[in-house]
């Protein structure tokens, strides 16, 4: 078989004719960028061919795709019949990045809960039980005796048995004299024993909580008895390099051993926080006896191994939208393995149980009689208007610029990236802050919006966003027709914001406003009837509202009218472990929402080309910009 080796890791690996090159990079230990999925269309895997040949299976979609001649994309090309030596880019830095504030996270308590009794209907209970010893011609059998001291009140759930705690039964009831600790776990409207044992300690329960984001993934580890959380931890989903969205995602998963591979990325992610967390605070993982998880439609269906790919194509039909309750064993969580797994459900293809989950972290918001619109900011853009007496749901692909994709210099909110920038309107130069104030690297999602806004108010770009022409700035550039702006002047590697930049960022914002746009319409209301926004996700968090208004991603509407949530994925799951209350409002929730599917709604086009200037075509939108724009 011929040979590969990778510059300038030096790794060789053996592979057989036909195989393509990201699988050989994969079998030699070496993660490739993949943001678009395989599909040709980002050029992160570009690869040049030192020696011997490969097999290209089709020039790149575009020819811009190809940062220079005699490049590869790795994605594209397959081994031949001689070795080879690629020279590949550095694997990508999932490390220092701007993610939740864990000391934030961990001090968080559900409102109101804080002098409730222990047992509010969590995910998990444990009992102290005290089993008489068997007499001599009762004929009763351990399991009917421990059913017996269980279910006291005739009026509770019946209980179901694990073979894992029918096999600790014998001894647990021996060792002394029946006083045991039990550990139920409640699946629909069934309690199931999970694990019993000698004499027991009932403040050893914990549960765990997990947003599993497209980007990120974040876990808490909660403990039931004290309804506290005791840590909190996140990392990037480890998926990220075989797609930033949800469609890249959906694509690269076309053959079984890939959506095997991002079933196994996305455990191995959830597994290793579960690691990190035990070792922290030092609970046994079999401590842990529940969890509840949230992610939107498409992470649920690859953590399950279930084809996402219908999910994408009309009728927009998933497998499941409200997962029946899972054993963690059954997925595959680091956890006790008869443990519980509710996994928040779903509205529509798009509109996951991330959603459901968040709109519990806005209290009594959505049953009021305030209309409220919630938005969840990411590389899928999920939106929720309504109140006590409707709801309405809906979610626009934004695409992956608010995370740094689809940006030349573009990059993900990790140490380094320019998050925060201003334009000096006389001379256009920038000023700009990097996250953990270290060298610049490139410009996340964050800093690409205060950029644009400041651009735009400064006068050095138009509605359409771009540059002006002739520009007096020697920070902007023209190469043929394209408009380039520098960020960061270096003589080498410079960072740099194309005209094609910004207008992938321009596509992301229209695509928001314009599905807030619809459901107000259809809802008969303008935006100045919103009494409150909460805004949610990861990229939300770090959302300047002035720069998000000036560009046209917000409404106009009075800035106190705003409410940021963080993560409300994570805390609605966490309220979702502890409370049956909560997953019963969740349950409420997805029952009264009307989803609308913006694919199928032509009124969703209009609102879209509108909303694709500078804030908008109908200025009247935004009348705080009138005396803010330079001349």
């Amino acid at each position: 078989m011929p040979r590969i080796t990778f510059h300038p890791l030096g790794a060789t690996v053996e592979a057989p004719s036909g195989l393509e090159l990201r699988d050989a990079a994969k079998r030699a230990g070496i993660e490739l960028d993949f943001p678009c999925g395989g599909q040709g269309t980002c050029g992160r895997c570009a690869a040049r061919v030192l020696s011997g040949r490969l097999d290209v299976i089709e020039t790149a979609i575009s020819a811009d795709t190809v940062p220079d001649e005699g490049s590869i994309l790795a994605c594209r090309a397959k081994i031949g019949d001689e070795d080879a030596v690629v020279e590949v880019r550095e694997q990508p830095d999932l490390s220092a990045g701007q993610f939740i504030d864990e000391e934030e996270e961990a001090s968080f308590i559900p409102p109101g809960w804080q002098e409730q009794p222990t047992d509010q209907g969590a995910l998990v209970s444990t009992y102290l039980i005290d089993v008489p010893p068997p007499q001599e011609g009762e004929g009763a059998s351990d399991l009917e005796r421990l059913y017996t001291s269980l279910r006291r009140n005739p009026e509770e759930p019946a209980f179901d048995y694990s073979l894992h705690a029918l096999r600790e039964l014998a001894g647990a009831l021996r060792c002394r004299n029946g006083k045991a600790m039990a550990a139920a776990g409640r699946f629909g409207e069934r309690r199931r024993l999970v694990h019993l044992e000698a004499g027991g300690d009932l403040r050893s329960l914990y549960g765990i909580a997990v947003d599993l984001g497209t980007t990120t993934v974040a876990v808490n580890l909660v403990s039931i008895p004290e309804n506290r959380i005791i840590a909190s931890r996140t990392e990037y989903n480890g998926q990220v390099v075989c797609g930033l969205d949800i469609i890249s995602r959906i694509n690269y998963a076309g053959r079984p051993e890939r959506l095997e591979e991002l079933r196994l990325r996305a455990l191995k992610t959830i597994n290793g926080l579960i690691g990190q967390l035990a070792a922290a605070v030092a609970p046994a993982r079999n401590r842990i006896y529940g969890c509840a998880l949230s992610g939107n439609t498409t992470m649920i269906h690859l953590l399950l191994g279930m084809n996402p790919e219908y999910i994408r194509l009309a009728p927009y039909t998933p497998t499941v939208l409200d997962v029946p309750p899972l054993r963690a064993g059954d997925i595959g969580l680091d956890i006790h393995p008869e443990g519980p797994v509710f996994i928040s459900p779903a509205v529509g293809s798009y509109v996951g149980g991330d959603i459901t989950a968040g709109l519990l972290c806005t209290g009594s918001a959505f049953t009021s009689d305030e209309i409220c619109l919630f938005m969840d900011i990411g590389t899928n853009g999920e939106i929720v208007l309504g109140n006590g007496d409707f709801l309405m749901a809906c979610a626009c692909s934004a695409g992956p610029a608010f995370e740094g994709g689809g940006i030349g210099n573009g990059m993900r909110a990790a140490g380094g990236a320019i998050d925060r920038v201003q334009i000096d309107r006389e001379t256009g130069q920038a000023t700009y802050r990097t996250i953990g104030d270290l060298p610049p690297r490139g410009i996340c999602g964050s800093g690409m919006l205060s950029l644009l806004a400041g651009l735009f108010t400064g006068g050095w770009l138009d509605a359409s966003g771009r540059f002006k022409r002739p520009s007096s700035s020697s920070f902007i550039d023209f190469k043929g027709r394209l408009g380039i702006y520098t960020v960061v002047p270096w003589e080498k590697n410079a960072i740099t914001v194309t005209e094609r930049d910004i207008e992938n960022l321009i596509r992301a914002k229209a695509a928001l406003y314009a599905a807030c746009g619809l459901l107000t319409k259809q809802a008969g209301i303008g935006f100045q009837n919103i009494a409150k926004v909460f805004i949610a996700g990861g990229f939300g968090r770090y959302l300047d509202i002035e720069d998000a208004v000036t560009i046209g991603l917000l409404p106009d509407i009075p800035r106190d009218r705003f409410h940021y949530l963080g993560n409300a994925s994570l805390k609605g799951s966490t309220m979702i472990l502890l409370s049956e209350e909560h997953r019963r409002l969740q349950q409420g929730f997805v029952k009264r929402m009307t989803y609308v599917e913006l694919n199928t709604d032509s009124e969703y086009m209009d609102q879209y080309t509108g909303a694709l200037f500078l804030p908008h075509t109908d200025r009247r939108q935004f009348p705080s910009l009138k005396n803010r724009l330079a001349d």
